[in-house]
């Protein structure tokens, strides 16, 4: 899979590994800001009882 993404992205390999370092920024920015406030909302580990 990451060889199949390597080959599609365009330009030397330095074009290739920030055009990746920017995606991955694009979705831990999205997963931080978005994803996980709304699984916290459904997902309330306080409410957690062992007996």
């Amino acid at each position: 899979m990451y060889a199949a993404l390597w080959r599609i992205l365009p330009g030397p390999w330095w074009v290739r590994v920030l055009i990746l370092v920017i995606l991955a920024a694009a979705v831990l920015y999205g997963l931080f800001f978005y994803a996980f406030p709304w699984i916290s909302e459904i997902v309330n580990p306080q409410e957690v009882t062992v007996q």
